[in-house]
């Protein structure tokens, strides 16, 4: 009876063991196994994976439809903030960081666990963000050649994302600008793809060095204060008939690889994670729907390892009208190899259109499992899957003197000095600090949404003290001797001036703010009262204009008045830039890096054309020297 029971507990004890190694091997999956090998671990999760999980991976949506149970529900692989979609109107760093939490703790109570990444448009600094450093548009830094510097705000910018939780900034513009009347021509370095290329080291910037010996086109994040970036829009977006955005960009093989092409070379070898299509057409043919350039060349020629993303809402525009054939669009979209989709509101009937043309064998498994493959490298890649929540012990970064400072120096750098006196030898630059009365006047002059321009706080742009900054007023008034009486007049008549005897003006004008076609322009003017504050300082005073645009301004007809004239483009938050070198405590060096016209009626005309007959050439730039204190 004794040998018996203990044959019977041995048994019973064999059972719990296997039992129990069973379990222990059932809690180890190699995907969660940080030591073994990302391509191990992505098959390992694949294999795990259901049609359903995969689907939801290769979606996007936007945080205003976005919750804990829709992630969980719909294993949504990644949630966006599209211009102005903020958790609340001047929200902290802590606020965005519990947001995003509370999206990535839906994702990982799904089944597999597996973490979202969070997408913004951090354009020029975490711009979305109340208190963030702006830094200057694209459209300036081209001006400064210098892509040490773009490195080091890529770095800034990726801190200052961190700091609000979020992973992931759809940046940068690559976009090689032909013709200014672009609404988005602000968001382009250059109409030279040679300074475009130049500025790819922003990429490194933002998601860290590659490392030597690295795989071409494998995605590359180092560390938790760096974020994946986007290369957009692929291709040709800055290309198109007319500057009209989303257009068609109508130019044979060799000048659209040669112009447009370039920077992808290089944003691919350093390790870019993803890439955006461009909502343009190639010679016809949609972006979201061309199979050769995604994949044929993207994927397979340059071997891009990391995903390719739409943009907003974007394979609804492949078909006239938007939204008419969303199944044919859901097709064309991923048979061309896009891998994850922007469909801010909609998700719900792009998932179910996916799922019916991959059950109904319209779009391949192996096409949906390559998409899938993508975006999990990235997110390994990044160290999503071993630290997917945020702290907050970024938050110091938002916004930081540190991050300021850099932004004031690369103002000083982007600001172009088109003209110094009426004559070569009556420079009026730089102005003297000590003065009995100055006049500072312009629509442009004391607002740091107009200084600031699109993409900042909302989508459009804002007029106002919209964010934390130094307006150009204020700088003036910080620059100048405590005895020199600074006077504000936005629009001044030309008796109050004449009435004043004002030892010099600065007269701050330009465009509205702007995002993509909302700043589509046929006639490139300054609007009123720019002009009039122009002429009516100008004619009474000697003066300095310095232009707030996203590109070259009809100027001409102005310049008989104008003493001298600056193009400051976009700067940002630090408007003491500006004045750091109107006044001499540093030079002007800038050259620009667009043509400047003399009439839109010469538009498109880019440096090396035949007709090529500007008002200002690519690369012209007056220089100042700093005046010794």
């Amino acid at each position: 009876m004794g040998v018996k029971n203990m044959g019977k507990a041995s048994v019973l004890l064999i059972m719990v063991i296997c039992c129990w190694i069973s379990m222990a091997e059932a809690e180890y999956f190699k995907y969660k196994d940080p030591k073994k090998p990302i391509g191990v671990r992505i098959k390992d999760l694949m294999k795990r994976m259901t049609l359903e999980e995969k689907i939801g991976q290769m979606t996007q949506i936007d945080k205003k439809v976005a919750s804990n149970e829709v992630i969980n529900k719909y294993f949504i692989g990644s949630v966006l903030s599209g211009g102005g979609s903020v958790p609340a109107k001047e929200a902290s760093p802590k606020t965005w960081v519990d947001m995003v939490n509370d999206y990535q703790k839906g994702s990982l109570s799904t089944r597999l666990g597996i973490p979202l990444i969070y997408g913004i448009d951090a354009v020029h600094g975490h711009n979305n963000v109340y208190k963030a450093t702006i830094f200057p548009h694209n459209v300036g830094l081209g001006v400064t050649r210098d892509p040490v510097l773009v490195k080091k705000i890529g770095a800034a910018t990726a801190r200052e994302v961190r700091a609000t939780g979020i992973q992931y900034a759809f940046a940068p513009c690559i976009a090689v600008c032909r013709d200014p009347r672009w609404g988005r021509c602000y968001e382009s370095y250059s109409e030279d793809p040679k300074i475009v290329k130049l500025m790819t080291e922003i990429i490194p910037g933002l998601q860290g060095e590659i490392p030597a010996g690295s795989r071409k086109g494998v995605p590359f994040v180092g560390g938790p204060d760096k974020v994946a970036a986007c290369a957009k829009h692929y291709l040709g977006d800055g290309g198109t008939h007319l500057g009209t955005n989303e257009g068609n960009t109508i130019v044979d093989a060799k000048e659209f690889f040669s112009i447009h092409m370039p920077a992808y070379y290089d944003a691919v070898i350093k390790g870019v994670a993803t890439i955006m299509t461009s909502y343009s057409s190639w010679n016809g043919v949609k972006m979201h729907a061309n199979r050769y350039l995604v994949t044929d060349f993207l994927k397979n020629r340059l071997k891009f390892k990391g995903f390719v993303i739409s943009d907003w809402q974007g394979i609804d525009k492949i078909t006239t009208p938007e939204h008419a054939n969303y199944t044919y669009s859901i097709i064309a979209g991923v048979n061309a190899g896009i891998d994850m989709f922007m469909v801010p509101y909609n998700y719900t009937e792009f998932i179910d259109g996916l799922t019916y043309v991959v059950k109904n064998r319209f779009i391949p498994m192996t096409r949906v499992d390559d998409a899938v493959k993508r975006i999990l490298r990235v997110k390994l890649s990044m160290g999503l899957f071993e630290k997917p929540l945020a702290d907050y012990s970024m938050a110091k970064y938002l916004g930081s003197q540190e991050h300021r400072d850099l932004a004031r120096e690369a103002v000083r750098k982007t600001l172009v000095l088109l003209k110094n006196g009426k004559s070569l030898k009556t420079p009026l630059l730089p102005l003297p600090k000590q003065a009995s009365k100055v006049l500072v006047a312009g629509s442009h002059a004391d607002n740091i949404g107009y200084q600031c321009g699109g993409w900042t706080i909302e989508w459009q742009g804002l007029s106002g003290d919209i964010t934390d900054g130094t307006t150009i007023l204020s700088a003036v008034k910080k620059t100048v001797d405590p005895k020199t009486q600074v006077i504000f007049n936005e629009n001044p008549s030309d008796s109050f001036v004449k009435s004043n005897k004002f030892d010099y003006a600065i007269v701050v004008v330009g465009e509205h703010p702007y995002a993509e076609t909302f700043g589509d322009s046929k006639n490139l003017t300054i609007p009123e009262p720019g002009p009039s504050t122009i002429r009516n300082v100008c004619s009474s005073v000697k003066c300095v204009v310095v232009v707030i645009s996203g590109r070259p301004v009809v100027i001409q007809p102005y310049l008989k008045t104008i003493d001298a004239l600056v193009a400051a483009w976009l700067p940002g938050s630090e408007g003491q830039g500006v004045t750091d070198v109107l006044f001499g405590d540093y030079g002007f060096t800038g050259k620009l890096a667009r043509t400047w016209f003399k009439s839109v009626d010469q538009l498109p005309m880019n440096v090396g054309d035949a007709h090529y007959d500007p008002l200002y050439p690519f690369g012209f730039g007056l220089t100042t020297k700093p005046r010794k204190n």
